[in-house]
C-alpha cells in the first residue's frame, strides 16, 4: 500500500506556474528515478532561500513510463490520455511522459527550480510542451470570466483528489489531466456579454452562476457537473492559469485537473466535446482550441522519495515475467483517437 503524505495537489492558486511535459529518452530510466528520488529536496534548496513564495512542485508519470520504471502493479486509472474526437472539435492526445507543475508567488522561484530539474534530466529526457502561466486579475482567464469557482474547499478538496480505499495500493495518490488551450479572442469578445455568460453559464461582472433551469444545455457549466450514483455531485480540483504571448497573437488557458479518478475527468471532457446528449457540445469550444492533452498519476512524497523497485509490486518484489497492466482497461472508449 503507498499510503504516506501526498504531493502538494493542493497548493493555494499563486500569482506564477511553470508546467512542464517532458518525454524520457530510451535507457534512462535510471537517472529519472534518481531525479524523482531528489525533486523534494530541489525544491526545499529553491524555496529555503525565499519561503514567503510558497515554491511547490507535482510530479506526475504517464502510463507508459510507469511501466518502464516500476511495472505492475500500475494505478487502476492510468492508461494514455485516449484523445476524445467530436464534431466538430476534438480533445487531441499528445506525447507526454513526465509532469512538473510548479506554483510559487514569484516567478523566478518557478523558473529556478524548472532549471534545476532540467540541468538534471539533460541527455535523458526532452521538454515537449512548456507554459509560463500568471494569475490574472481576480483570477479571470482570459476570456474575462473568474476560473475555478467551484473548486471544493476544505476536507471535500482532500476527498476529490485523493485517492482512498477503491486502490488501496495507491491510496493518498491522484490523477491529473492537463491541456492546453488557445483562444480566438477576436471572435469571443465580438459576442455581447449576454452571449458570453450562456456559454459559460454563470455571470461574467458578480460570477454567479445561473440556476439550472437558465443554463443553455450546451453551457460550460451544465456539460461539467458530473453527479455519481447516489445523486452527488463527483468533483474535481481546477489549477488553471493563463498564458500567452502578445507578439504572436497567442492568448490561452492551461487547464489542469486533479481527481482522485480519471474516469471523472474524461466524463467531463466527454460531455465538453461529443455532448450529453451527442451534439451538445461545450459552446466555448467554437473559441478555444485544445493543442495538448495527457493523463498523469501523481504518487505520495513518499513514493517518489523511496519507490519501489523496479518490476516489484505495491508491497514487494513481483514476478519480472508478469506482462505489464494493460492501458485504458477503465477508458470510457468513446471518440478515442487512438
Amino acid at each position: 500500500m503507498e499510503n504516506g503524505e501526498s504531493q502538494p495537489v493542493l497548493a493555494p492558486l499563486t500569482e506564477a506556474a511553470i508546467f512542464l511535459v517532458l518525454t524520457v529518452d530510451p535507457g534512462a530510466e535510471d537517472a529519472v528515478r534518481d531525479l524523482l528520488a531528489d525533486v523534494s529536496g530541489l525544491k526545499r534548496s529553491v524555496g529555503f532561500r525565499i519561503p514567503e513564495g510558497e515554491l511547490s512542485c507535482v510530479v506526475g508519470l504517464g502510463s507508459e513510463l510507469w511501466d518502464r520504471l516500476y511495472g505492475p502493479p500500475r494505478p487502476a486509472g492510468l492508461h494514455p490520455f485516449p484523445g476524445f474526437a467530436g464534431e466538430p472539435h476534438t480533445a487531441v492526445a499528445t506525447d507526454g511522459d513526465l509532469l512538473f507543475h510548479l506554483r510559487a508567488r514569484r516567478l523566478d522561484l518557478c523558473f529556478e527550480l524548472a532549471q534545476r530539474l532540467m540541468e538534471r534530466l539533460a541527455g535523458y529526457a526532452k521538454v515537449v510542451d512548456e507554459v509560463h502561466g500568471f494569475r490574472s486579475f481576480d483570477d479571470r482567464d482570459l476570456l474575462g470570466f473568474v476560473d475555478g469557482t467551484e473548486n471544493p474547499e476544505g476536507p471535500s478538496a482532500r476527498a476529490a483528489v485523493a485517492i482512498g480505499e477503491e486502490d488501496p495500493d495507491f491510496a493518498g495518490g491522484s490523477y491529473v489531466v492537463v491541456q492546453k488551450y488557445v483562444h480566438d479572442l477576436t471572435a469571443w469578445d465580438a459576442l455581447p456579454t449576454e452571449a458570453q455568460e450562456q456559454a459559460i453559464g454563470r455571470e461574467k461582472l458578480s460570477d454567479i452562476e445561473f440556476a439550472d433551469e437558465d443554463k443553455a444545455p450546451n453551457s460550460h457549466l451544465a456539460l461539467n457537473v458530473i453527479e455519481g450514483p447516489d445523486g452527488e455531485e463527483r468533483q474535481i480540483m481546477r489549477f488553471n492559469m493563463p498564458f500567452g504571448r502578445v507578439g504572436d497573437a497567442e492568448y490561452g488557458t492551461y487547464f489542469i485537473g486533479y481527481a482522485k479518478a480519471s474516469d471523472l475527468i474524461e466524463e467531463m471532457l466527454t460531455n465538453m466535446f461529443i455532448g450529453k446528449p451527442p451534439g451538445t457540445y461545450d459552446r466555448i469550444l467554437d473559441f478555444s482550441t485544445a493543442l495538448t492533452g495527457n493523463l498523469f498519476y501523481v504518487p505520495t512524497i513518499d513514493f517518489l522519495d523511496d519507490p519501489r523497485e523496479p518490476g516489484g509490486g505495491a508491497d514487494g518484489p513481483g514476478d519480472p515475467a508478469a506482462p505489464p497492466a494493460t492501458a485504458g482497461d477503465d477508458s470510457l472508449g468513446i471518440g478515442s483517437l487512438r
